[in-house]
């Protein structure tokens, strides 16, 4: 989190923004960005000392502009934002604001267990440069994280934020599904713009799709494994962990679908499975940024208690690309 004395200095610049906004609100002028498009989760590269390597970063921050992705989404859970501090989470996100195309959206990850430090996050991260922030649902008092409080929560969040807020459910890290009754209420905030889901559950986003259709609101899928799923549905985009390293599968996957081009579609989904699976479920961010050192980024070792693949992993990781024809 920012120091004391530079808290001070950046206050009231946020709250100049915030008040700009607030006044955008009420007239109805440029109420909502739209988030529609691919968004690779960007890694965080690390050095064999552990230590952020910006230099790795902004070298695949190069490589990655060079695909027609909407933008980027830094310090999601990709980006392993639990295990850096809240002055590397911030030097991220501007490292790579620097790094990256300036015609592209910047989604960072500011959500943090309690609301106060959620809100201080997020306005740091406006501060460096994020043009939306991705919140994830606090969790670890899962048991009482109710509608009622999360929606407190978001409300809190994006009240008080000078730029969009998405939501972000993954309850595969956080054992929390954001309730669809809570994701309805909060889609008529006019500075909560739309939802990451990653829980894979096509039924749900169909119906989050549904009941917020006359909402300002947009869904993106938090993975390429249901990507054809969620366009078929109505979403409008995804982050998508596989277009790290098939930057150029994924959008091209995307364009399929919204031309109507089903039948290649589903062809080119179906050589997507595995590859997304062993990059998510299976191996996780060891086995994506192993598969990163494979296609010419820099993956390199996760921070610990992260470990590297085994070798027996490697192969059957390796094996999930080769036999999809992509490596």
């Amino acid at each position: 989190m920012l120091g004391p004395r530079v808290w001070a200095s950046v206050r009231p610049e946020l709250s100049k923004a915030l008040s700009k906004k607030m006044r955008g609100w009420a007239s109805g002028e440029g109420r909502k960005i739209d988030i529609a498009g691919i968004y690779p989760p960007v890694t965080t590269p690390f050095t064999a000392t552990a230590e952020v390597d910006y230099g790795k970063l902004e070298e695949n921050l190069h490589k990655l502009g060079t695909f027609p992705f909407r933008g980027f989404v830094v310090q999601g859970s990709n980006g392993e934002f639990p295990f850096l501090t809240s002055s590397e989470r911030l030097q991220v996100v501007s490292c790579v604001r620097q790094a990256m195309p300036k015609d592209k959206l910047l989604l960072a990850g500011s959500g943090c267990e309690s609301t106060q430090a959620t809100v201080e996050m997020t306005l740091s991260m406006a501060q460096v440069g994020a043009d939306a922030v991705m919140v994830v649902t606090p969790c670890y008092y899962r048991g009482r994280m109710s509608s009622a409080a999360l929606i407190h929560h978001y409300t809190k969040v994006a009240d008080l934020s000078p730029i969009p807020v998405v939501l972000y459910s993954v309850p595969a890290n956080t054992g929390l599904d954001l309730p669809v009754d809570a994701v309805v209420t909060l889609s008529q905030h006019p500075n909560i713009v739309g939802i990451k889901d990653s829980g894979g559950d096509v039924t749900r986003l169909g119906l989050i799709v549904h009941k917020t259709r006359r909402q300002d609101f947009q869904v993106l899928a938090g993975s390429a494994g249901f990507l054809l799923a969620a366009y078929a549905l109505g979403a409008v985009g995804g982050v998508c962990a596989l277009a790290n390293v098939l930057g150029a599968q994924v959008c091209q996957l995307e364009r399929l679908c919204l031309t109507g081009q089903w039948e290649d579609a589903q062809k080119l989904q179906h050589r997507l499975l595995e590859p997304n699976t062993a990059v998510t479920r299976r191996f996780g961010i060891p086995g994506l940024k192993k598969t990163m050192d494979w296609f010419g980024y820099y993956g390199g070792p996760c921070r610990a208690p992260l470990q590297e693949l085994s070798p027996t992993d490697e192969e059957a990781l390796r094996l999930d690309f080769t036999t999809n024809g992509w490596l």
